[in-house]
């Protein structure tokens, strides 16, 4: 079953509602048919001697009493127009009736069709955002790439799910929309139609619809290529808002590289493989409409011979042909619009093979029930022989590294760029697993408890700090949002944030812009470091922390931070020398392998790669002054 129903079926949620829905379109049709039967006295009377309603009727019950069919009942009869006038405003005013009628129930048919539709892609797009969120950090940056063709990004994370989760489920939209509320009207029309030219002269309405089938397989036909072509032009798209984004948060260093020029080359390559895929569907698209109607016409000549061959040998009346063309071309009308809603159906198809991949995305390990809890962290972190390796890397980030750490120990973690150290980090809190060896905290293997009894006890302070659009106080109670204002407030102070929250217009209850923009980097990390201490974790991971402050502030808060990290175990990597000495153990990476441990002092003395990083890399001296 192809991704597009299989979403679909997600509608039959809402059974009482599609059924209603169903209902209201029938009961529409319907009326079209019985207006269609109702005008086909005033249709006789501009071929055949005008007669009364009455005077018909009493001849159709002669008639059927004679053949021993269906008769009108005689009190109906009794309270119908004699004279052919008001024969003829009787029968205005009832099928003015019947179209208020079926405008009724098309609203109504269309009202409870929409309602299903939107409130199905919203769970769709709710269930494709959390499969995001909980999708391996590992899979989100390089994109599982499953069941995608050459044409897409090959990714499921990043700026291709956002645009998965925005146009692609917009699309889908479309395409519901298009299935379950406009095709199933215009059927109904259609059939209405269809049944009254039935009713009139089923032989020539049978010819009709044997030569239909031409026509649908036109419609098949362009509708896969569009399906093909829109599908890459989504892929292409998202590479589009990738660049844009990219290059719209990294304004600051594309003006600082003079790269405009580059940037707007790398966008327009892109632009252009959009334009192109739009093309493809452009052309199947422009075609299919064409084809249809020429056949159309040809279906039309093809009945107009037949009938008038008919009619010359006295098979047929001019008026019963007059009305099975009108009925076929009413239903024709009502079913040719169905060609642009299968392209739509098509296009949608696309969509919905991309959003089901990401709904399909593997689920990050350790968020399966039935998993044991970690116990609050009390004694010791181990890293055992543990190997990372990130996907299509020659060398592993980390390699065969061993480590323990004790409950309470600060241990900083050192080494030249890419040895490593933020990868040995994400192992601590399970940002990623090792493809071999294990981690295990207290005793316990990470890949045998819960993922998140784990993080609860984890606060991170990183490089990147990452604030949301919101107040001062939503930011730093991220990660705890029963927190009082109190606890935010000391928490603010311990980071030494307090000055400039208190300055700002609400105090914590200030707004703050999107990624924290409307704060200057030292600012936004206090408030990350405020977060993180408000957490009360056992385990305090800091990832250059202290990057974006001056040493004077990095002084007042490393003073904080020693206080908080009493009693908790904490993992420093720094660019200080300040920050790297109050650690009571030392570690020095190197392509992703341990070269020493010791102290400050104790690898000044014999670890050459410490040295040099002293020199090099660890910037400030013992109390936290810049060597500037």
């Amino acid at each position: 079953m192809p991704a597009f129903w299989r979403l679909a079926r997600l509608m039959l949620d809402f059974k009482g509602r599609i059924a209603l829905a169903l209902v209201c379109a029938v009961l529409s049709g319907g009326s079209l048919a019985i207006g269609l039967l109702t005008s086909s006295p005033i249709v006789d009377g501009l071929f055949k001697e005008q007669q009364g309603l009455q005077k018909l009727a009493q001849d159709h019950n002669a008639e059927a009493q004679a053949e021993g069919s269906w008769q009108i009942p005689t009190w109906v009869v009794d309270t119908l127009p004699q004279d052919a006038w008001s024969s003829i405003v009787f029968l205005v005013i009832l099928i003015a009736i019947l179209a208020l009628s079926a405008g009724v129930f098309q609203f109504t048919h269309s009202f409870l069709a929409l309602t299903v539709v939107h409130r199905t892609v919203m769970r769709i797009r709710r269930q494709a955002f959390r499969s995001l969120l909980f999708m391996p950090l590992l899979a989100a940056q390089r994109g599982t790439g499953e069941g995608q063709s050459e044409a897409t990004t090959g990714s499921v994370g990043g700026s291709d799910a956002v645009s998965r989760l925005i146009a692609d489920a917009d699309q889908l939209a479309y395409g519901f929309e298009a299935l379950l509320s406009k095709a199933v009207t215009q059927v109904t029309k259609g059939f209405g139609a269809l049944i009254f030219a039935f009713i009139i002269d089923w032989k020539l309405s049978l010819l009709a619809l044997l030569i239909a089938p031409a026509v649908w397989g036109v419609i098949r036909y362009f509708g896969r290529r569009i399906k093909k072509a829109s599908k890459a032009a989504m892929g292409h798209r998202a590479q589009l808002l990738s660049i844009a984004t990219e290059a719209a948060q990294a304004l600051r260093v594309v003006k600082a590289y003079t790269a405009e020029r580059r940037e707007t080359h790398r966008f327009s390559l892109a632009n252009r493989r959009v334009y192109h895929q739009m093309l493809k569907a452009r052309t199947a698209r422009a075609l299919s409409k064409p084809f249809v109607e020429v056949l159309t016409v040809l279906i039309l000549v093809v009945l107009v011979l037949v009938a008038f061959w008919a009619i010359t040998n006295g098979k047929l009346e001019v008026p019963d042909f007059i009305k099975v063309l009108a009925g076929l071309a009413l239903g024709g009308a009502a079913l040719k619009p169905l060609t642009g809603l299968l392209n739509d159906m098509q296009t949608s198809a696309g969509a919905a093979e991309r959003l089901e991949e990401l709904l399909n995305a593997s689920t990050e390990p350790g968020h399966e029930s039935g998993l044991d809890r970690l116990p609050r962290h009390s004694q010791t972190i181990e890293l055992k022989d543990v190997a990372v390796r990130y996907p299509g890397a020659r060398t592993p980030a980390v390699n065969g590294v061993s480590l323990t750490i004790k409950h309470g120990e600060r241990v900083a973690i050192v080494g030249p760029n890419g040895s490593g150290k933020t990868t040995l980090l994400g192992l601590l809190y399970r940002l990623y697993d090792p493809e071999q060896g294990a981690v295990l905290v207290d005793g316990h293997d990470l890949t045998k408890v819960s993922v998140r009894s784990l993080r609860k006890q984890v606060g991170v302070v990183s490089q990147e700090t990452v604030l949301f659009e919101g107040s001062v106080r939503d930011n730093v109670a991220y990660g705890k949002p029963t927190a009082t204002d109190e606890e935010v407030q000391a928490a603010l102070d311990r980071a030494r944030a307090t000055e400039f929250v208190s300055q700002m217009p609400g105090g914590i209850k200030a707004s703050i812009a999107e990624r924290g923009t409307s704060l200057s980097g030292g600012q936004r990390q206090r408030l990350a470091i405020a977060r993180a201490i408000l957490r009360d974790p056992a385990i305090l991971i800091l990832d250059e922390a202290t990057s974006m402050i001056d040493a004077g502030s990095e002084a007042r808060i490393n003073e904080a931070m020693d206080e908080f990290s009493q009693g908790r175990t904490t993992v420093v990597v720094a660019h200080r020398l300040s920050t790297v000495r109050r650690a009571d153990r030392i570690v020095v990476l190197e392509a992703g392998k341990v070269v020493d441990i010791g102290t400050h002092d104790q690898l000044m003395a014999r670890c050459d790669l410490y040295q040099d990083l002293a020199r090099t890399q660890l910037l400030g001296g013992e109390d936290g002054s810049d060597d500037r």
